[in-house]
């Protein structure tokens, strides 16, 4: 295979005894990878080049059936699999090795050329990357001019679909039909979809680049098994996963490319409605409401499968020159000389090796050809928890100073960096998170000469990515998968919200000491309560933590909201030194508990505007109203706002709130933390908060409770009703709602949402803000003075 970076574009005038070169080109559900990997076993040596890594894994397996896995190598930035007989290398596009010497060389979606983050290393493959005998491309019919103007004498073959694509109109909810997937753009937006189908249609399965592949895997499992009917995905479902999907329904058409937030192409959009059908089993598109339907033209082009020609591939020059860093950045900044190829956007790489170079002690490091080398390997390092390049920078200023001066990087500190990851609690964005952090160190045990023992930090870091990775997928279980939906009429209370009920502690009255004179027993559960993680405990609505599902204290008043103290209620046989450790253990954790509830309000950044909105969070418990910190957000900035949105924090209409603090876990612990404030300051003593129905998305607020207590608890307070936050936001853009008179129409929808009678749903519905009135823009005119005035 020709893959020197010097290597030129293959031009019009090569040798009759030149490899063939193969594009095949149609539009989803042709069967070009099949076809692909077919002609490749046919070959005594082949590669395939994939755009997914969940897609290359498939493929290894579905390979590794036929001809053995030892014949198979398996290469990704995360994971290699390659044993000494292997003859056959399936490989993610950007971690094909360069060495390879294959006779058929395969690269699938070659149209990704165009992608304004991916697209340069797709267009360095079509140009430069060949196998000794054939070397296919596959992908759009869109992607045929620039086939033919920079390969030589390619052979184009074309394949139809197998299976017919309909239009089905606009649906909501309540008619989705069965076997559908939802695709929307944003991981809010997909758990806010899935949230919907969990209270209304029993359950959806998700799938989004940021879920690690075993996580995924799972998922897709859960829909293919039929134990739920939906799923719920970005636009990663469009990249060759093979889904019995029958009906795919848009829920938006726009989305942030890594540059801009723009409207997706009917070329994108028939990638993805594409996915439904599957082999000869016609599948149908549409949306999902309230996004209007899909234009005439638009349906006609998905429908017929003609789009228009693209003209362009994005470029970055490959052949770099290290012998300094201004060398190496003119020689990134290189333009390409054809009018077809346009310079590529930067990419993350090249932003962190900016950020970087500006260092004066990297610029100290960066003293030869082989550091330097080192600081662009370093740079390239995939960015998966999406960090500002300053701070990936930051994160990776250790790992080069090691290298550079060491050649490996020091045991003891990616031990530690692990140990800081090995931790199981956190909600599902915690745990993503978390997992994003592990795929990092994965590729780096990858990466040749780093490690010392590379294949024992390989296995650690894999075993660790696939605990987390079950983990989350049963966070996604408990949140998005109920028991389907009872049929019949309609029900005469809201409908409770499994995601956020909360269990009651038994008193301590009801524990049981089976081995009473057996003193190791005793010994060995003082040792399980003293050592245990933050998980282990349980803290209920009134406050009252547990272990094993006995009471062992209580939090009571103290100094300020979020200073509560802890009064133990311990067993009488315990000795005094037992009592003193496990009083200790559950004073750490309710501090931990406190900085666990507040973490998704850490914000890495010392702007004041940002700072004084963390404050006000903090102080309400995740909510702040947004009459009171008004000025606050008049004085955030486009970088301040990005912020917020990484951290899940929504600006809403009436409130500014961390979704992440709506979890189950989270929302127990501010609803405990609330009725223990309402205690200390209530002449009784008593709380009402934790007696209202706070496993529901809204309720009537009971007599008696205090309507500032509401927002403690992720609630805002309306006339008689409280709506928690993330669903009021939902509501207010209700199609039906959207009326300044509600209607029969605005009750029904939000029956259907959120359970209840009708009556409760009018009377819920007519408590709702209204959208407000457009102002006129003509002047009134004045008022003629009446007889007599002057």
């Amino acid at each position: 295979m020709t893959s020197s970076a010097s290597s030129k574009p293959a031009g019009r005038g090569r040798v009759a005894d030149s490899p063939r070169i193969h594009a095949l080109l149609g539009p989803t559900n042709t069967g070009k990878t099949h076809r692909a990997i077919e002609r490749m076993l046919e070959f005594e040596r082949g590669a395939i080049g994939l755009p997914l890594r969940l897609l290359a894994r498939e493929v290894y397996d579905r390979i590794s059936a036929r001809v053995g896995e030892q014949a198979v190598a398996l290469i990704t930035g995360e994971e290699k699999r390659i044993s000494a007989r292997a003859r056959y290398y399936v490989c993610t596009v950007e971690a094909m090795p360069r060495d390879l010497d294959v006779d058929f060389l395969a690269i699938d979606e070659i149209q990704l050329v165009a992608n304004p983050e991916r697209g340069h290393v797709f267009t360095e493959r079509l140009l430069h990357w060949r196998g000794r005998t054939e070397t296919w491309f596959l992908g759009s019919d869109t992607i045929e001019s620039l086939v033919r103007e920079h390969l030589d004498r390619p052979e184009i073959g074309r394949l139809p679909r197998l299976s017919r694509l309909t239009h089905a109109g606009r649906h909501s909810l309540r008619t989705l039909p069965r076997r559908s997937a939802v695709v929307t753009f944003g991981v809010q937006q997909v758990y806010e979809l899935a949230d919907l189908l969990r209270v209304r249609r029993g359950g959806a399965a998700v799938v989004l680049g940021a879920l690690s592949p075993r996580v995924r895997n799972a998922q897709v499992a859960l829909f293919q098994s039929g134990e739920v009917d939906f799923i719920v995905a970005t636009d990663a479902i469009g990249m060759g996963l093979n889904l019995d999907i029958d009906h795919v329904a848009l829920a938006a058409d726009v989305k942030f490319d890594g540059f801009e937030t723009r409207q997706l192409e009917d070329v994108e959009l028939a990638q993805i409605v594409g996915r439904a059908g599957r082999y000869l089993r016609d599948g149908s598109f549409g949306t999902l409401a309230p996004l209007p339907e899909l234009g005439p033209r638009t349906v006609d082009r998905l429908q017929s499968h003609h789009f228009a020609a693209q003209r362009f591939a994005y470029y970055r020059n490959a052949d770099l020159d290290f012998t300094s860093l201004e060398t190496l950045a003119v020689t990134l900044a290189r333009k390409p000389v054809h009018p077809s190829l346009r310079p590529a956007p930067e990419a993350d790489d090249i932003r962190t090796l900016r950020a970087l170079a500006a260092r004066t002690d990297v610029a100290a490091l960066a003293t030869d050809p082989q550091r330097i080398q080192t600081l662009w390997d370093v740079c390239r390092i995939p960015n998966y928890e999406k960090r500002m390049p300053e701070h990936q920078a930051e994160r990776l200023l250790p790992v080069l100073t090691q290298l550079a001066q060491h050649g490996q990087l020091d045991r003891d500190y990616v031990d530690s960096q692990l140990r800081r990851l090995e931790r199981y609690d956190g909600d599902i964005h915690v745990l993503t998170d978390r997992l994003a952090a592990v795929r990092t160190w994965t590729y780096v045990s990858h990466q040749s000469g780093w490690l010392e023992d590379p294949a024992g930090w390989q296995g650690r870091s894999r075993e660790l990515e696939d605990r987390l990775s079950d983990l989350l997928h049963e966070r996604l279980l408990e949140r998005f998968v109920r028991t389907r939906a009872p049929s019949g009429g309609p029900r005469s209370s809201l409908r409770p919200d499994p995601h956020h009920a909360f269990a009651k502690l038994a008193d301590l009255d009801s524990y049981v000491d089976p081995e009473r004179n057996d003193a190791h027993a005793r010994e060995a559960w003082v040792e399980r309560v003293v050592s245990a993680d933050f998980a282990s405990f349980k803290l209920d609505a009134g406050g009252a933590i547990g272990f094993d599902g006995v009471r062992l204290g209580k939090l009571t008043p103290g100094q300020s909201l979020l200073r509560p103290l802890l009064k133990a209620a311990l067993p009488e046989w315990l000795h005094p030194g037992a009592r003193s450790r496990i009083e200790r253990r559950l004073q750490a954790h309710v501090q931990d508990l406190v900085v666990h509830l507040l973490e998704p309000l850490v914000l890495d950044d010392g702007r004041p505007a940002l700072r004084g909105l963390a404050y006000q969070l903090e102080q309400g418990l995740g909510t702040a109203l947004r009459r009171e910190v008004a000025l606050l957000l008049h004085a955030l900035g486009p970088d301040d706002r990005a912020v917020l949105a990484r951290q899940q924090i929504e600006v809403g209409r009436y409130a500014v709130f961390a979704r992440d603090m709506l979890d189950a876990r989270r929302s127990i612990a501010r609803v405990a933390l609330a009725a223990v404030w309402e205690r200390g300051r209530a002449a009784d003593g008593r709380s009402t908060i934790d007696t209202a129905p706070l496993d529901a998305p809204a309720w009537p607020i009971p007599r008696g409770l205090a309507r500032d207590l509401c927002p403690l608890a992720g609630y805002l307070p309306l006339q008689r009703w409280a709506v928690r936050c993330d669903v009021l936001e939902r509501l207010l853009r209700l199609p039906a709602l959207q009326a300044r008179v509600r209607t029969h129409a605005a009750a029904e929808e939000l029956r259907a949402l959120l359970g209840g009678s009708l009556e409760e749903m009018r009377a819920l519905a007519n408590e709702l803000p209204r959208p407000r009135a457009r102002r006129s823009r003509r002047r009134k005119p004045r008022r003629q003075p009446a007889v007599g005035e002057a």
